[in-house]
């Protein structure tokens, strides 16, 4: 068989995926409900904000990490992505509740 077409389906690979997978699923349905808590004026306006941007946030490192394979990737490469996200999520939540 070719090895470049060859795909790693390892069984710790899968059950990584699958994990990643429900985590993300589970962070829309957090986000979608905090959004739908600060659009019914429950008094959780910033705070909603702030769980969604930070949700959205998670959810990117969780794919960049997992699907994108930078938790292989140089050790630079991943610092700089970990560096982006959090300084993106934080400047958001800074400028749209501060």
């Amino acid at each position: 068989s070719d090895p470049v077409m060859q795909t790693d389906t390892s069984r710790s690979t899968i059950h990584a995926a699958t994990i990643v997978w429900i985590l993300l699923i589970a962070g829309t349905l957090l986000a979608w409900a905090l959004g739908l808590s600060a659009q019914q004026g429950r008094g959780v306006g910033n705070l909603a904000k702030s769980g969604v941007i930070l949700t959205a946030f998670v959810k990117v490192w969780l794919v960049g990490s997992q699907f994108m394979e930078l938790r292989s990737a140089p050790r630079m490469l991943r610092h700089a992505f970990d560096a982006w996200v959090l300084s993106v999520c934080v400047a958001l939540i800074v400028i749209l509740c501060g």
